[in-house]
């Protein structure tokens, strides 16, 4: 299933999913599990339980206490908090209407100002921004801790949007209605209670909503099953059920679609699996099933016709479709009545479609070309399609930040591993694109340059990796090697300033390139850097392809004598967590040191904490016996035992987190520790799935994390 934002289906596959429900699922242990399978540290899984918080307040001020002390960390710190609140970064803007809009973070507002502007003021190089909601001023006045989660827009007029507020800052977020014009939340407006809820403006005085209605609402994922429509002035336990999926699917959701170019659509999809989906359209209060692949997405609208976004072969009316394609298709054709459909474009075994975004003046979409980011626009005339290459640099990554609902005009994102990420006007009309602005440089990226090599893998797969190290790189294994990978979802890796995916502004480059350190991304099976196929090579009891991939790049940084075993750490957040757990036991002589964060570890009961249940169709089932047999043989939990020469490690998860459970990260670092190992362990109690709420947190987490890493690989 693809990962929604309000509602409007997004080009890029998240962390896990977006799904979860922290009220639902995880709060307290739930009964042992039978003799054979006993779990000594179950107890782990209670998140608020008083004995699972002093061993947490114990290992965190132990964990502080030792990193802290490491005459590398005041500086680190340091230079992580100079990183992260420099005045040059760049704000990520969306558009709506005549406003571009962003929260801002620094160290006057931990927590954010949410504001916007307008384009001609956004060109200037001291932009005038105007608050709209001060996030600290909030959680001040209301005594809680807020984190900003979004905001759900009503077009055309974008005079009312949805604002999500997360306590805590996990994905269950508060929804509450705001008036744009006047700058406050709407008295007596729509409201809903902190849950992992899908809403969707059906317009200005009606909601589609799934939420936790009570019990019986949620699936076993965790995730609304029920959708309903709520008209404004009426309480939400009158809303009409337009919609029930089973309590074994995932979840399900209903919204409005609104096309570019016009027409609109109203959809209820019912998520089967994570990967899996049935949507019909809504017409007249009826629902009538829609011949969409199920492993299909909908990556939007445009002129009365739906943009699908294909995983697998798709024969339509005798017609094959291939995987990684993105067609357009009459809704009337899809419902078994007279409509076209058509191919825009076709991936190629080097060139994969990674996002797709629908304008008024064409569909704009970017693609991956041996993992180097293409932008094109694709036109439609009496000719019939036309497509316009849009010309940036090579060796980077292009997102599509916003665009204009009305012009179809785009801001563009392009970074690279050494240059600082910069904001790009890309004009309907066609032309370079116009720089906008661009962060100032976090490190010297003149000394270092970057390299794409290639491995094989133990099947003989060809695998890509990237080396960013020091020009006249010496190579006699002593390299200090820093190796980022994740292996899952379809998430693709690509190049940025900041090395892996998370938004730090190219702090690496100065707490790791800048001290003698080495960068490498590798882009693994099981990830989407070469399409479905990638990924789907290494689902369920392929799943350790990803791992042997990994332990492929391992070995051959060795043989290339860039690094060494001695020398060379690596890091996995969430799958990327299984991921380094896993094969640390499987081969712990290829590592040195070991970062893993808020990760799965538990294989035998991830399915039963929090979201975990959504992702069986990644991972399996290990209630089945035949599935429990593949995944037993990874599962770094059931895996662990004494005696193992391992790799030094660092576990660090967050208490909020209300994606993956804690408790995996818990239990595997007292596991290691009863056995006689000693494992580093660090939870932020604050922050969901994706991290801290606040900068000083993050600073604090990502200094410990280099701090580690610098004492055991040097």
């Amino acid at each position: 299933m693809q990962p929604l934002l309000r509602g409007r289906l997004l080009p890029v596959v998240c962390c896990l999913g977006l799904l979860g429900n922290f009220a639902a699922a995880g709060r307290a242990a739930p009964g042992p599990d039978a003799p054979a399978d006993r779990d000594e540290y179950l107890w782990l899984e209670d998140i608020d339980g008083a004995k699972s918080l002093e061993w947490v307040r114990a290992h965190n001020d132990a964990t502080a206490k030792r990193l802290g002390a490491l005459a590398d960390y005041a500086g680190l710190k340091a230079d992580a908090m100079t990183v992260l609140t420099s005045k040059s970064r760049l704000p990520v803007v969306n558009q709506h209407g005549k406003y571009l809009y962003n929260l801002w973070q620094d160290q006057e507002h931990p927590r954010g100002l949410w504001r916007r502007t307008t384009l001609a003021e956004f060109r200037k190089e001291n932009t005038e921004w105007e608050t709209l909601l001060d996030i600290d001023a909030l959680s001040k006045a209301e005594g809680k801790l807020w984190a900003f989660g979004g905001a759900s827009f009503l077009p055309p007029d974008n005079r009312r949007c949805l604002v999500q507020l997360a306590p805590g800052g996990g994905d269950a977020a508060e929804e509450r209605e705001f008036d744009l014009e006047a700058k406050a939340f709407v008295a007596g407006g729509f409201v809903l209670p902190a849950a992992k809820s899908r809403v969707a403006w059906r317009d200005l005085d009606t909601l589609y909503v799934g939420t936790d209605f009570g019990p019986g609402s949620m699936t076993k994922s965790g995730y609304p099953r029920v959708v309903k429509l709520w008209r404004r002035g009426t309480p939400l336990s009158a809303a009409t059920t337009i919609y029930e999926a089973a309590e074994k699917s995932v979840s399900a959701f209903a919204f409005r679609l609104r096309m570019a170019g016009g027409g609109e659509i109203d959809l209820v999809t019912d998520g089967l699996t994570f990967w899996t989906q049935q949507v019909s359209q809504l017409i007249d209060g009826k629902l009538h099933p829609l011949a969409i692949p199920a492993t299909a997405r909908i990556a939007g609208g445009y002129r009365g016709r739906l943009v699908l976004w294909l995983r697998e072969d798709w024969n339509f009316n005798g017609t094959v479709y291939p995987a990684g394609a993105v067609v357009l298709a009459e809704p009337a054709a899809l419902r078994g009545e007279k409509g076209a459909v058509e191919l825009l474009v076709a991936q190629t075994p080097s060139s994969i479609v990674r996002g797709v975004v629908e304008t008024p003046a064409g569909i704009l979409v970017s693609t991956l070309d041996d993992v180097r980011g293409r932008l094109a626009r694709f036109k439609h005339g009496a000719g019939g399609w036309t497509r316009e290459a849009i010309a940036f640099p090579d060796n980077g990554s292009l997102q599509v930040q916003s665009t204009d609902d009305d012009t179809g005009d785009a801001i563009v994102q392009f970074e690279t591993f050494l240059t600082p990420p910069a904001l790009y006007f890309v004009g309907a009309n066609g032309g370079a694109p116009e720089p906008l602005k661009s962060q100032a440089p976090t490190f010297d990226g003149s000394r270092f340059e970057v390299q794409q090599l290639w491995t094989k893998s133990a099947d003989g797969t060809r695998v890509p990796y990237f080396v960013v190290g020091p020009k006249g790189m010496k190579l006699d294994g002593t390299n200090p090697v820093w190796m980022f990978s994740y292996g899952g979802f379809e998430n693709a890796l690509t190049p940025g300033y900041s090395g892996s995916y998370e938004d730090m502004h190219g702090a690496y480059g100065k707490m790791w390139l800048e001290r003698g350190g080495v960068f490498v991304l590798a882009n693994i099976r099981g990830g989407g850097e070469f399409g479905p196929a990638w990924h789907l090579s290494a689902l369920k009891e392929n799943h350790s392809k990803s791992f042997e991939d990994f332990e492929a790049v391992a070995a051959d940084l060795a043989a290339r004598k860039i690094s060494s075993p001695a020398h060379l750490g690596i890091e996995g957040r969430s799958n990327g967590g299984l991921l380094v757990a896993a094969t640390m036991l499987r081969h712990p002589e290829l590592y040195g040191a070991v970062v893993c964060g808020n990760p799965l570890v538990d294989m035998k009961r991830y399915h039963k904490l929090l979201a975990g249940a959504s992702w069986v169709g990644e991972y399996g089932d290990p209630d089945l016996p035949a599935e429990w047999e593949f995944i037993r043989r990874y599962s770094p939990y059931q895996q662990m035992r004494p005696g193992l020469k391992l790799p030094a490690v660092m576990f660090y998860s967050t208490t909020r987190d209300d994606r993956v459970h804690p408790g995996h990260a818990r239990k595997m670092a007292a596991k290691m520790e009863a056995m006689g190992y000693a494992p580093e362990y660090f939870e932020n109690v604050e922050g969901g799935h994706h991290g801290p709420v606040v900068t000083e947190q993050t600073a604090t987490r990502i200094a410990r994390t280099f701090a580690f890493l610098w004492r055991q690989l040097r």
